[in-house]
């Protein structure tokens, strides 16, 4: 079953299949999850069925949006169908947008919306195995170091979001 998400095609927005859009690196929309408990970050390690970036470190969630679908409620969506995780209550950080290259002849270009939310010590996590191989916290710069040390581990959306835009994701009060 195919995807149609939002993609720009010759300046308008229009309706396309998801594999297409990375395919010919249309730039689309998109939604970037980061949830927090305490000074830590949720990550997750993608499954290895994922048709791009499989067995890669990840930010908590992220995806893109249905067409027609806003992205609060897509961020949300994919937040339970991907980790069970609900009654979270986001908070939108701003738009990204980025262009990279994710392997097999895809290229993601998205324009990101971007939500954090905080999570309680006790959130229970039921991730679906066919999204989600491995999920773990982690603190800021611990998750810096091991990007430095190992970035072929990391996809490189997380990559790009901590060295460009960790301000605007996590405030200038989120320890660094």
């Amino acid at each position: 079953m195919s995807t149609l998400i939002p993609a720009w095609v010759d300046g308008t927005l229009q309706p396309v299949d998801k594999l297409d859009a990375h395919l010919r690196g249309l730039r689309h929309k998109a939604i970037s999850v980061f949830v927090l408990r305490g000074d830590d970050i949720l990550i997750q390690r993608r499954a290895l069925g994922k048709y791009h970036t499989p067995g890669l470190w990840a930010n908590t969630c992220c995806t893109h949006p249905h067409w027609g679908e806003d992205s609060a409620t897509c961020a949300n969506r994919r937040l339970q169908e991907e980790l069970g995780i609900t009654g979270l209550t986001l908070h939108h950080k701003g738009q990204i947008e980025y262009r990279a290259d994710v392997g097999g002849g895809l290229i993601e270009h998205e324009l990101v919306e971007v939500y954090l939310a905080r999570a309680p010590q006790d959130l229970h996590l039921a991730p679906a195995p066919s999204e989600v191989m491995d999920t773990r916290w982690i603190t800021l710069p611990n998750l810096t170091e091991q990007i430095a040390a190992t970035p072929d581990s990391f996809t490189p959306w997380l990559r790009i979001y901590l060295a460009d835009y960790a301000a605007t994701i996590f405030g200038t009060g989120f320890p660094a």
